[in-house]
């Protein structure tokens, strides 16, 4: 089959389970591809990026957005290659991120000629399958769309000959179904045992998933530590921990119940050195986010906890929230006392966010800090964050793909998360209409770091090392994107109108405010 011809009866496979929107990178050898999708014009929606990688985040921001597979095409050679970081961040996420790469005909492998390596196999344990395309047959056989595939279509010269064949009739295909989960072990989690002590920890969930967690937890009852994605943080009220990692630390709970995507904060690591807390997680990707001893549940969290059923109340039966109250206001006043550090900076952003249609948050510090320090009284109608397999990479492009769409959307990343996804903006232009605030922490590098035992009595070079300490002008940033620039060196100078398209919100914290904050938070009972 011709380059023309197999481009075309790849996308049309595409569009036979769902697949219509694309994020095409260019190149020679994927150049059908481009044919193809612009003879499609009315029925599918096409981005471009030069960047793969930022491409390939973008799309799986997509993919959040509109809750359906969306695939990212690429050239042959190291272009493919790109795609790794986003697939790696797809597949510990459970989406559905297909990958579709040029390649050059199948003699060519092994061969070192130029713009040939080895793309069959190339992620590895990261997609469920990798499969040559070179003429028409199945493609989505088996695929569950609960994380990456990858397609390698090699394609022969000419590329770009005009068609010279009707398109091939075929069956559409079907995607595959999972088993329902099985929920004997999550009844008996917490049916038995529970004097002891049982805390719900929430990690990322989907939209359609928070109804019944909600309703779930507000018949249990039982103290609940939750991150900002999942939706619910601001909704429970009196069910939730505040400064609940720290909490939990001082008084160990006998179980913990993990609902979703694996949680960031740092208990959940602790976890991993206290074997007498039983865990269970309902997870829907089926990965413990635990290297002990626990049990999982491989089920979409809505479909387990209608499965359970009805659920009797247990409560708080170790008195993890009866100062719940007391810390809350000690951390409020040490925010009023610090109003312009990194803490008091991320409560006024969470202030002036509770008006926007989508909250995005770096892997880095500020997911942390706003898990700690934002607001609790309003919820948001959305916070994203990827799960952070990626690390900062791809994060202004996973956040522009949520986005894309329109609307208020506020995004909250650090300084190095930033330049390391610099390039991804050139995508603004294809975005809808709305308003973009990015909001860059400029704290002078990764101040994450600082938290970290032993760090800071390490030497004074390995510390500037460790940090990666910068000193970029965020404004020249701005001009290079072409977007609207505002500074807030203090919580006064958020009172501001953000204009339509981007606006880059650089905040620089007071170091001296920041410091004096951990030093006092670190003493809070």
């Amino acid at each position: 089959m011709n380059a023309c011809d197999l481009a075309n009866e790849v996308i049309s496979r595409c569009l036979s389970i769902g697949i219509d929107e694309f994020v095409f990178c260019p190149g020679a050898r994927d150049a059908p591809f481009a044919q193809a999708l612009a003879e499609l014009e009315d029925e599918v929606r096409v981005w471009h990026h030069f960047d793969e990688r930022s491409a390939a985040f973008f799309a799986l921001g997509r993919i959040m957005a509109i809750a359906r597979p969306v695939a990212v095409i690429t050239t042959s050679g190291t272009a493919a290659a790109e795609l790794l970081p986003a697939c790696i961040e797809a597949h510990y996420q459970a989406r559905p991120l297909l990958l579709i790469t040029a390649d050059r005909p199948v003699e060519f492998a092994g061969s070192g000629a130029p713009q040939s390596i080895e793309q069959h196999d190339l992620f590895g344990k990261y997609v469920d399958q990798s499969i040559e395309i070179e003429n028409s047959g199945p493609i989505f056989e088996g695929w569950t769309a609960e994380g990456p595939r990858h397609l390698n279509v090699r394609l022969d010269e000419p590329l770009l000959k005009v068609s010279s064949e009707e398109p091939t009739p075929h069956e559409p295909e079907q995607l595959a179904t999972r088993p329902q989960p099985g929920v004997v072990d999550l009844a008996r989690f917490i049916g038995e045992g529970t004097w002891k002590g049982l805390v719900v920890m929430l990690g990322g969930l989907e939209p359609e998933e928070r109804d019944p967690v909600y309703h779930f937890l507000k018949d249990l009852k039982v103290p609940v530590l939750a991150d900002s994605t999942s939706g619910l943080r601001e909704a429970l009220g009196e069910l939730s921990l505040a400064d609940g990692d720290r909490v939990l630390k001082a008084k160990l709970p006998g179980k913990v119940l993990r609902l979703g995507e694996v949680p960031i904060g740092r208990f959940w690591r602790d976890l991993e050195n206290l074997p007498k807390v039983e865990v269970l997680s309902v997870s829907p990707n089926g990965y413990s986010g635990l290297a002990r001893a626990s049990t999982t549940i491989h089920s979409p969290v809505a479909e387990a906890l209608e499965s359970l059923g009805m659920v009797t109340e247990i409560g708080d039966t170790i008195d993890l929230l009866i100062n719940r109250s007391s810390r809350q206001s000690k951390l409020s006043e040490l925010i009023e006392r610090y109003p312009d550090s990194e803490p008091g900076m991320i409560r006024a952003i969470s202030l002036y966010a509770t008006i926007s249609d989508l909250v995005y948050l770096g892997n880095s510090l500020p997911v942390r800090e706003w898990n700690l320090f934002a607001q609790t009284e309003h919820p948001y109608s959305l916070v994203r964050a990827n799960r952070g397999a990626n690390g900062i990479d791809g994060q202004i492009a996973s956040f522009l793909g949520n986005a894309a769409d329109g609307g208020d959307a506020w995004a909250v990343l650090g300084d190095l998360t930033t330049l390391y996804d610099a390039n991804a903006p050139a995508l603004e232009s294809q975005l809808g209409e709305g308003r973009r605030i990015l909001v860059v922490m400029n704290n002078g590098g990764g101040r994450i770091f600082d938290r970290l035992p032993g760090v800071k009595t390490s030497p004074d070079e390995s510390q500037q090392w460790i940090r990666q300490e910068t000193e970029a002008k965020l404004e020249h940033l701005a001009k290079l994107w072409g977007c609207h620039y505002h500074l807030a060196t203090s919580i006064d100078d958020f009172e501001f109108e953000p204009n339509s398209g981007l606006t880059l919100l650089e905040a620089r914290p007071s170091t001296e405010e920041t410091e004096r904050f951990w030093e006092a938070y670190d003493l809070i009972k």
